[in-house]
């Protein structure tokens, strides 16, 4: 698996847990070892502009999913020899998580590792605009991250 990890901020964060949170999740989910996803932190200001632009709303978000290949539909990716499965990019705003794990009280490393998670999952076509898909992408998530010792907030 491929994970390509960028970090656009002042003060840059270490990669080496994202990549390995990503690549847990991607073969929790059975993604295929050609996978490529890329992870990019970027500020308030690159966020806010990009969730204008895509999603039409104002002010930065914690996170943005931007899908390029539907998995369960690229049946040749993953076979020996096939082109890479290219899922998409995850855009995290760490200083907006931080402002919501402070605000909920949590640990700073657990929202961040939820907001990758939560991002993956959002790629892979899970979605919380119902009650009963927000509950299990929840558990999915809780799932997930428990498989690297942490915690949902």
């Amino acid at each position: 698996m491929d994970i390509i990890f960028t970090d656009e901020q002042d003060d840059p964060l270490p990669r080496g847990s994202f990549v390995d949170l990503a690549r847990v999740a991607m073969e929790a989910e059975g993604l295929p070892e050609s996978t490529e996803l890329a992870i990019t932190l970027v500020d308030e200001t690159q966020m806010a502009q990009l969730n204008a632009e895509y999603m039409g709303k104002t002010g930065p978000t914690d996170v943005l999913s931007f899908p390029i290949e539907d998995w369960e539909a690229a049946g040749e990716h993953g076979d020996a020899g096939g082109p890479p499965l290219l899922i998409g990019d995850v855009v995290v705003c760490p200083s907006v998580v931080h402002a919501n794990s402070s605000r909920a009280g949590v640990a700073f490393e657990d929202e961040m590792a939820l907001m990758v998670v939560h991002g993956i999952l959002h790629l892979l076509g899970r979605d919380h605009m119902t009650d009963a898909e927000a509950e299990l992408m929840e558990q999915r998530e809780r799932e997930i991250l428990a498989m690297v010792g942490r915690s949902r907030p």
